[in-house]
């Protein structure tokens, strides 16, 4: 899986998680498009425990691919109903929600 690290103007940090075999392509279904061409998704190459150590540092993920879906639900990031799909192409993404107390 590709990995990719984000921060926002507000501080926040994001990071995309996309199948290796899908990077620089772009997949459409009607007026619904998915790029993976972008610079967004174009990072470091990582297996699954590398992730899980990168995953605490982030307020959200951006999750793309069968594979990296998987890996969300297994890590229980992520639920089954969350997932939408593009040209067959499932993504998710997964905020994380800082306790109010």
């Amino acid at each position: 899986m590709i990995i990719k690290l984000h921060t926002t103007h507000d501080g926040k940090s994001i990071l995309a998680i996309c199948d290796s075999d899908l990077l620089g392509k772009v997949y459409e279904e009607g007026e619904l498009q998915l790029d993976l061409t972008s610079n967004f998704y174009n990072g470091k190459e990582m297996n699954e425990p590398e992730i899980l150590k990168e995953i605490s540092k982030f307020s959200s993920l951006n999750i793309v691919g069968q594979k990296s879906i998987n890996f969300a639900i297994k890590q229980e990031l992520i639920e089954k109903t969350n997932i939408k799909k593009i040209a067959n192409v499932p993504y998710a993404i997964c905020v994380f929600v800082e306790s109010l107390e």
